[in-house]
C-alpha cells in the first residue's frame, strides 16, 4: 500500500478504481455504479475489507490459495530470491537453480510417467501451450492432420483465444468469434442438469460415449487430443458419475489420441490426492497446472508432459518455437517450490484426504435438506449446491442466475465468500481450513440459504 492510497477512504479508492481499472469478467458500467469491494488483508482462511469486515474465503481466492493466506515463509523466499536473482529468462540455453529445483519437485509429486514440465505464467497460457505442443507432437510423428481437439461443453480452460476456444462456455465464445478452427465440443457429464430420467451411471456412460461418436465422426486421423478437467470447476463443480472416467479411458485406449487433463483447479491437493488424475486413476499425456502450484502467491503455470510426448519432442522434435518472457521466472519458481514443500511437510494433501475433506463433505451434505437445495455434490475440499424451485423435478427459477446472485450477495454481506455459477453455489476453501472453520462455513451457508429462500419466496 502506498502512502498516497493509505490516506484514502473506501469511497475514494472505489472512485479511483472506477476511473482507471478495468476488471476481469466484469460489467464495467455496473461495477462503476456499485463500487468495488476493497480487500485490505488476509490471514489463514479469512479476508478483511477496507472497512474492517471479516469474511471466510470459501473460494481460496480463485481456487488457488491452497496453503492459506499470510505465509510469511513464502514472502521471505520471494524477498531473498529478488535480492539474488530477480529475473532471468530460460531462453538461449540458460537455466537457474529455482527453476531446476521446481522442475524436480513437480516430477516428484506428479504421476510417475510425467517427468518434464514447460513453464508459463498462468493456466490460460498453459492451455495455449498445450494446443501448440500437441500439434507439434503430431507433426513430429508424421501425422500433421491430427490437429483437432475434442473438449466439452461448459468446460473452462482459460480466457486467452486458445484457452477460451478449448473451453466450452458459449457466453465466452460470443466475445471474439470463438472457438477458433480445429476445436470441437461434446456434452458434459452433468447429470443434475442434463441427465433427465437416466440414472447417474447410465448418463455417465452416455456422456463418455459421445467422445467415441465424435472421434468416429471426425476420423481418428484428424483428432489430436481430448482435453478435460477431472472435475469441471468454473462450470459448476460438476463431479462426473462414477461410470464416466472408466469409459473415457476405455475409449482413449482404443484410439491413438492424447489425453490432456487440465489440473489447474484440481491439482495440488484439492481432491485429497495430489492431482485429480490420481483421484480418478488417469494417465494423462499432458497436464496444465497453475493456481495451487504457488498457492496464488505469485503468477506461475506450466504443462507437465508425459514420457511418450516428452521423448518424441526431445529426441526427434528439434527446436520448439514457443515460450514466454516469464517462463520459469526465478522468483515465481522459488515461491512455487517453497509452496510444494509446505504441502509436503505439513501433510496437507493427506489431511484433505483423511480428515478435512471427509468432514467437509459430511457437513456439506447436511445442506441437502434445505428447501432451496436440489443437489449437493463434492470431492475433498470442493463442493457445489444446486439451487432449485422444485427438488423432485430438478427445475430452475425462471430468471436464470437470479437465485445464485441473490445467495452470493447474502454470503458477502454475512461474512462468507461463496461463488455463484448461474444458480449453482460453489466452494473451494484453502486446504488449511480446520474443522471448526468448516463448521463456521456450513452455519453461514445455512443462514444465507435461509435469507435467499425468503427473498425468493420459497419459504
Amino acid at each position: 500500500m502506498t502512502t498516497e492510497t493509505k490516506a484514502l477512504d473506501t469511497a475514494q479508492l472505489q472512485a479511483l478504481d472506477r476511473d482507471h481499472h478495468l476488471h476481469p469478467f466484469t460489467d464495467f458500467k455496473q461495477l462503476g455504479e456499485e463500487g468495488a469491494r476493497v480487500i485490505e488483508r488476509a490471514e489463514g482462511v479469512y479476508l478483511w475489507d477496507r472497512d474492517g469486515n471479516k469474511m471466510l474465503d470459501a473460494m481460496a481466492g480463485l481456487w488457488c490459495v491452497n496453503v492459506g493466506y499470510g505465509r510469511k515463509e513464502l514472502a521471505d523466499v520471494a524477498f531473498q530470491q529478488m535480492q539474488q536473482l530477480p529475473y532471468y529468462n530460460a531462453f538461449f540455453k540458460t537455466t537457474h537453480e529455482p527453476v531446476v529445483e521446481l522442475s524436480r519437485l513437480i516430477a516428484e509429486v506428479t504421476p510417475e510417467h510425467m517427468q518434464h514440465v514447460f513453464f508459463c505464467g498462468s493456466g490460460s497460457e498453459a492451455n495455449d501451450t498445450v494446443l501448440r505442443m500437441v500439434r507439434r507432437y503430431w507433426d513430429v510423428k508424421g501425422k500433421p492432420n491430427k490437429k483437432t481437439f475434442i473438449s466439452r461443453v461448459n468446460a473452462y480452460h482459460g480466457s486467452t483465444v486458445a484457452g477460451a476456444s478449448l473451453g466450452g462456455m458459449k457466453y465466452m465464445h460470443e466475445h471474439g468469434d470463438l472457438p477458433i478452427p480445429g476445436i470441437v465440443h461434446i456434452p458434459q457429464p452433468y447429470w443434475y442438469g442434463e441427465g433427465g430420467d437416466q440414472t447417474p451411471e447410465e448418463f455417465g456412460l452416455q456422456a463418455a460415449r459421445a467422445l467415441e461418436a465424435k472421434i468416429l465422426e471426425l476420423g481418428e486421423d484428424n483428432v489430436g487430443a481430448f482435453i478435460a478437467e477431472p472435475i469441471q470447476g468454473a462450470g459448476g463443480v460438476i463431479v462426473p458419475p462414477d461410470s464416466y472416467w472408466p469409459e473415457i479411458k476405455r475409449i482413449l485406449d482404443k484410439y491413438e489420441i492424447l489425453l490432456v487433463v487440465d489440473e489447474v483447479i484440481c491439482g495440488f491437493g484439492r481432491t485429497g490426492e495430489w492431482f485429480g488424475s490420481d483421484y480418478y486413476g488417469l494417465k494423462p499425456d499432458l497436464m496444465p497446472i497453475a493456481k495451487g502450484l504457488s498457492s496464488g502467491y505469485l503468477p506461475i503455470g506450466g504443462v507437465v508432459v508425459g514420457d511418450r510426448v516428452a521423448k518424441t519432442l526431445i529426441d526427434e522434435g528439434g527446436e520448439f518455437n514457443h515460450g514466454y518472457t516469464y517462463s520459469g521466472h526465478p522468483v515465481a519458481a522459488a515461491v512455487a517450490a517453497a509452496n510444494i514443500r509446505i504441502l509436503q511437510n505439513e501433510g496437507l494433501v493427506d489431511r484433505v484426504r483423511d480428515e478435512t475433506g471427509p468432514y467437509l463433505q459430511q457437513r456439506w451434505r447436511e445442506l441437502a435438506d434445505h428447501p432451496l437445495v436440489g443437489e449437493v455434490r463434492g470431492v475433498g475440499l470442493v463442493g457445489a449446491l444446486e439451487l432449485t424451485n422444485d427438488k423432485a423435478a430438478r427445475t430452475r427459477f425462471d430468471d436464470k442466475g437470479k437465485a445464485g446472485t441473490v445467495c452470493r450477495d447474502f454470503c458477502f454481506n454475512n461474512g462468507l465468500i461463496m461463488r455463484a455459477t448461474g444458480d449453482t453455489m460453489i466452494i473451494s476453501p484453502p486446504l488449511v481450513i480446520s474443522k471448526e472453520e468448516i463448521d463456521e462455513l456450513i452455519e453461514k451457508a445455512k443462514y444465507c440459504l435461509d435469507l435467499t429462500a425468503k427473498a425468493l419466496g420459497v419459504i
